[in-house]
């Protein structure tokens, strides 16, 4: 698991490879994220935005960005957290990623960034 805090927000991320929604000979690698944020402020935030930089270990380059994550736009009282868990398609056995949330301070409206670590994401065998 990585983590990082920004902007009193801490991310934090565990990968899975998905065997079962993967077919290696065509080059397809699916895997899993799940994500936990943690709002470690005095004030009430809104995630609104997400923004990824998805990196394959051939070289593609992909971006990312919408709103929410899974469909929703959580809101986190201070010392409240949110667990979700989404999934990326590879063409390559290992790639990494990396982001931001735009997230609004609910007492103010003022919206912030708080970045999302980087994560790796590696096919099993290749760990050895």
């Amino acid at each position: 698991m990585v983590s990082t805090v920004s902007e009193g927000v801490k991310v934090s991320v565990e990968t899975f490879y998905q065997p079962d929604y993967s077919n290696p000979l065509a080059g397809e690698f699916m895997f899993a994220y799940r994500i936990t944020i943690e709002n470690n402020n005095p004030f009430p935030i809104k995630l609104l935005r997400r923004h990824w930089h998805i990196f394959d270990s051939n070289g593609t380059y992909r971006e990312v960005e919408g709103e929410g994550v899974v469909g929703v736009q959580p809101g986190l009282q201070p010392e409240e957290r949110y667990q979700y868990v989404s999934g990326c398609n590879l063409r390559t056995e290992m790639g990494k990623m990396h982001g931001t949330y735009q997230m609004e301070n609910q007492h103010s409206k003022e919206t912030f960034d708080v970045a999302i670590p980087v994560f790796e994401m590696m096919v099993p065998f290749k760990m050895n």
